[in-house]
This record gives C-alpha cells, sequence and structure tokens, in this order.
C-alpha cells in the first residue's frame, strides 16, 4: 500500500513509502524531481527510518534542481546568464560542476559542451518531423564552444549570448549526492535511481546484487517497453543514455536528442541506449553521452576503454559486455 508521508512541505509534494516483502523485509519510496521519478531502496531498516532518509533524499535533489535548473530565474545558472560580459566568482559546488565540465570536454575532444544548450532553441526533440532549417541551426553556433567562455576558478567569464546548460551531468551529480547524504546517514543497504541513473551503497543485506533492468526501445501497442537486459550491481554506478523518449522523425530517418556541438546536428549512427557503469554516477553519464557522440563509433570506443557497458541498437538487439563488471563504490 502506497503511504504518503505526513508534514510535508506545501511546495514540495511529500514522496510516497511501500515496505518491501521478502527474506529481509525493506522499503521502497520515491518523488518527482529534475523531470523524472526519483526513487530510493533500501534492504532493510524500519519505517522511520525510511521515512527519514526518503526524505532527506528528495530535500537534497529538490536542492540541486533549484540551484542547477535551466527553468528557474532564482538559479545559480540564471544568476551566471544574467552576468554575462563580466567576471563571475562561484561558489565551491560550482567550481566543482564546472571543473567536471571541463574535464568533459577534454576528455571528449570537444564533443562533451555544457555550452550547447543553447542549440534547444532550434530543436524541439518531442518526437514530430519539426527539423530546423540549417540557417537556424547556423545561426546558433557563434553561441557554442566551451573554448569560448574563459574559467579561471572561481572565476568565469561567461562571453554574451552563450549560456550553461548542466543538464547532462546534474541528475547523476544529484544522485552521487543522495547516496553520499544517505551513507552518512545509515549502514542500512540501499539503492537510489533518479529516472534510470542510479548508484547503490553497496550488496544487499545478504551480500547479493542488486537487479537493475535496462529499458528496451520498442514499445508495444500501448507504448509499454520491457527490460531489454537484467544487470547485477554490487557496487557503483549506471546511467543511461539514449533516444528513447526525445527524438525526431526527418525523411524516414530517426534523430535523437544528442547533438555534436560543432555541427549544431544530431548525432547519427549511435547506438538506441548506451548503459555504462563507473564508480560514480557522474562519470558513469559522462561515458554514456560519450559513447552516443562517437556515433556509429560507440561500441569500439567503449571496447578500447574497457568499460562496462551495454548497448541497444536499432531492432531492439542488446549487446552486453558487463561480464567483468566490479566496479569499486
Amino acid at each position: 500500500m502506497v503511504v504518503p508521508l505526513v508534514n510535508a512541505d506545501a511546495a514540495d509534494p511529500a514522496p510516497w513509502l511501500q515496505g518491501v516483502h521478502g527474506a529481509q523485509g525493506g522499503w521502497r519510496g520515491g518523488f518527482d524531481a529534475m523531470a523524472s521519478p526519483c526513487e530510493l531502496l533500501l534492504d532493510g531498516g524500519d519505517e522511520p527510518t525510511a521515512r527519514r532518509l526518503l526524505r532527506l533524499a528528495q530535500a537534497e535533489a529538490l536542492r540541486v534542481e533549484r540551484r542547477y535548473s535551466r527553468y528557474r530565474s532564482d538559479s545559480v545558472v540564471a544568476q551566471l546568464h544574467a552576468g554575462r560580459g563580466r567576471w563571475q566568482t562561484v561558489d565551491d559546488e560550482t567550481a566543482q560542476l564546472l571543473d567536471f565540465a571541463a574535464q568533459c570536454h577534454a576528455l571528449s575532444g570537444g564533443l562533451f559542451d555544457i555550452t550547447s544548450g543553447v542549440l534547444r532553441q532550434a530543436w524541439r526533440f518531442d518526437g514530430s518531423e519539426r527539423v530546423p532549417t540549417p540557417e537556424a541551426v547556423a545561426a546558433l553556433l557563434p553561441r557554442v564552444g566551451w573554448h569560448r567562455l574563459r574559467w579561471q576558478r572561481p572565476r568565469l567569464w561567461l562571453p554574451e549570448g552563450m549560456e550553461l546548460d548542466f543538464g547532462g551531468i546534474g541528475k547523476e551529480y544529484a544522485v552521487d549526492r543522495v547516496r553520499a547524504l544517505l551513507r552518512a546517514e545509515t549502514d542500512v543497504p540501499l539503492l537510489v535511481n533518479f529516472g534510470g541513473d542510479l548508484a547503490c551503497s553497496g550488496p544487499r543485506a545478504d551480500g547479493s546484487a542488486w537487479q537493475v533492468g535496462i529499458e528496451g526501445v520498442l514499445a508495444d501497442a500501448a507504448g509499454r517497453t520491457d527490460a531489454a537486459a537484467v544487470l547485477s550491481l554490487r557496487s557503483g554506478a549506471l546511467a543511461t543514455s539514449g533516444d528513447a523518449r526525445r527524438y525526431l522523425m526527418h525523411q524516414g530517418r530517426r534523430l535523437g536528442h544528442v547533438l555534436d556541438p560543432r555541427s549544431g546536428w544530431p548525432v547519427e549512427g549511435a547506438p538506441r541506449s548506451v548503459t555504462v557503469a563507473a564508480p560514480r554516477c557522474v562519470e558513469a553519464g559522462m561515458l554514456s553521452t560519450m559513447a552516443l557522440l562517437r556515433g556509429p563509433g560507440a561500441a569500439a570506443w567503449l571496447r578500447e576503454a574497457g568499460v562496462p557497458h551495454a548497448l541497444i541498437g536499432d531492432a531492439g538487439q542488446v549487446h552486453n559486455h558487463f561480464d567483468t563488471f566490479a566496479q569499486g563504490s
């Protein structure tokens, strides 16, 4: 039975919580944040503890969302955009994210670029056939490029017209933050899942692995998809990037939402879905997105990097390379 929490903040809907039956028992609860269903699994513990941990998870997820959402006028992102054209000093948390963004840009050869979010002004990945004109995309390219801004921690210079978009790392960062926060509060084994990006504290109470399903890309007539594969997770994190929900159709071709910042156009020939394992969720998310940005070279790049991963192709076929998965948490 779904049990609403009491004493909910009126601004934040109360999360739900229910018991999980099994040998050890446990709890499963969730809430909505960052445009995603967010879930917490606890393998044991009592109800008051579960309620308290779930509330902590929700509060931290919403804190990260409020600070780094591009849709809020009171976010750090909005403040940085308001200060374009001059040096700005950022706080330690924002500096950490900007350092990570710089690392992503360097490791990807410029393909992973948090300034490319401005391209959403031309693109709407809503499943339609509304593709922007080449002229509309080209007009935005002078406003894209990490090399155009100046980052000298803790000071940032953002040129006029440019934007920062932490959407590619924000949800994964929130997962890592919540896992760390809850691990400091309890020894109960737990798993944090924000819209399919997840991390666990370690094995389950009996020493077994968490069983995690990878969503398929082929839906039935009712729009439902089955798990394409089931992975065993003992430690660390998983993140998935793909085009199952955000895409366009153009001349019979499916265009996914991952854009090449150099051209402003969707990467073609990439797998429909890439799931990657890493010690932290931000690292897994970075690697899965980098793989998609490699297009048809995604599989070769992941194999060469030695990254545990699973790919799903156009026809729904799964290529599972998690057999050597053993990540540290």
